[in-house]
């Protein structure tokens, strides 16, 4: 892989054992990052065998996309302004009969098209036909997380154990790693205690991670207080799950008692704020996690919740519900939510060596161009990445040492084809559903 050299940017590392920002150079050699210098224009162009002038750049590790569903992009529009529970057992679930591997594989090409263009280089999937989604990871050169969506009933049961066992065999570690493969019980309301015993044995097994949506709705913690008097969280605590590695999706209705009981066995979570408003969900009590110790990622869930898989944008939802929650200008300031964007939330999903610009990480970074009317004057460029910037303004992507995005181009992707499919599908499966129901 070639050598790459990018002079002269203004680099925010999010590294604490360097500067907020300064401009500087960074060497991409093979996939990692080989070096760093806090003065433009000091490694040699001769160690490169490519140069990328990084003048009116940002360049910030990418951003990291903790929890979504991303084939929903073909059901973006479709079901809106619904609560969850009628969202999901009157629309999503019905349409979702209907999905076959060609389906997914063409929603999450679109997802991850978005994805890359807006500034994502890591993202976290739940979902169905999961080889599916490994071929669109493999071929667009993104990183990912993947997890089958396991639901605790029915015949579905014990298939989706063997398809997950099947999954880590085929596709953990595969592409030099940027695929990773964890297990993905739905939620304590379709995993009864006993399916996720099994889960849960199966972790110990494989030893891998688990992902999990868990208190998203107060009507989801009062079902599991009447059932079995104790809150979701406190739940799967009791059940063992918390002793494996664990990212929690969503967790808006946590008590203190929760958030102590998470904090207690490293459970990360995976903020989703644009979803939880849009779904009337409400709002996580993000800043007393991150004040427990507990790594707060930031996530975008599926785009037919949200209804996008802009990483900027949940960047400053995230920021600004902290503070007018609270009513405190001082909580999640811009450098804690670009840690929660990136660092954090690759730590949130047990990534090593990634989400930050260090010597010897991988090479998973963006450039954003910063000579925009909305980005000047330029007081503080954490503050216009989370406050000011839009998706718009990704110029440049790099996933493990491969420029994705150059001058705002896919390299990898044909744009044009993967819409098209994706109509194609969408128009489909509506049909399909209409079909079934006695509407057409």
């Amino acid at each position: 892989m070639a050598k790459i050299l990018i002079r002269g940017a203004l680099l925010v590392p999010v590294d604490e054992k360097r500067p907020d920002c300064f401009y500087g150079d960074v060497l991409i050699a093979d996939n990692r990052i080989a070096a760093i210098a806090e003065r433009p224009d000091t490694l040699e162009e001769s160690r490169a065998d490519q140069v990328i002038k990084g003048e009116k750049l940002i360049i910030t590790p990418g951003l990291v996309n903790t929890h979504g569903h991303a084939a929903m992009t073909l059901f973006r529009s479709y079901a809106d302004d619904m609560p969850l529970k009628d969202w999901l057992e009157r629309k999503i679930w019905p349409i979702e009969e209907h999905l076959t591997g060609d389906d997914i594989y063409w929603g999450t090409m679109l997802a991850i098209a978005e994805m890359l263009k807006g500034g994502t280089t890591t993202f976290a999937d739940m979902y169905f036909f999961m080889e599916s989604v490994a071929e669109a990871v493999a071929e667009s050169g993104i990183r990912a997380v993947l997890s089958r969506g396991l639901i605790g009933f029915g015949d579905s049961a014990e298939k989706g154990l063997k398809e997950t066992s099947a999954f880590i065999d085929n596709w953990h570690g595969a592409e030099g790693g940027r695929i990773n493969v964890t297990l993905g019980p739905h939620a304590p309301y379709t995993c009864p205690p006993a399916f996720l015993k099994k889960v849960i044995a199966m972790a110990g097994k494989t030893d891998r991670p688990l992902q999990i949506h868990l208190s998203e709705t107060k009507s989801e913690v009062e079902d599991s207080m009447r059932e079995h008097n104790k809150s979701p969280i406190e739940l799967v605590y009791d059940l063992g799950l918390f002793d494996h590695k664990v990212t929690a999706a969503h967790c808006v209705h946590v008590s203190d008692h929760d958030i102590a009981l998470m904090a207690g066995k490293n459970v990360a979570v995976a903020h989703n704020p644009g979803s939880n408003l849009k779904l009337g969900s409400g709002i996580a009590p993000i800043a007393k996690m991150l004040q427990s110790g507990i790594k707060v990622g930031i996530g975008t869930d599926g785009a037919s919740s949200n209804n996008n898989l802009d990483m900027i944008e949940e960047m400053r939802l995230a920021a600004l519900l902290a503070k007018g929650v609270a009513m405190d200008p001082t909580l999640v300031n811009a450098r804690t939510a670009l840690q929660m964007a990136t660092a954090l939330g690759a730590e949130a999903l047990f990534l090593e060596n990634t989400g930050m610009l260090r010597e010897g990480c991988q090479a998973d970074l963006i450039g954003l161009k910063y000579d925009r009317p909305h980005l000047t004057p330029l007081h503080d460029p954490l503050a216009h990445l989370v406050y000011a910037a839009a998706a718009a303004d990704v110029d440049l992507v790099m996933v493990d040492g491969r420029l994705l995005l150059e001058r705002g181009e896919l390299k990898t992707l044909d744009e044009e084809k993967i819409m098209a499919e994706a109509g194609r599908c969408a128009g489909r499966l509506v049909k399909a559903k209409k079909e079934k129901e006695g509407e057409v």
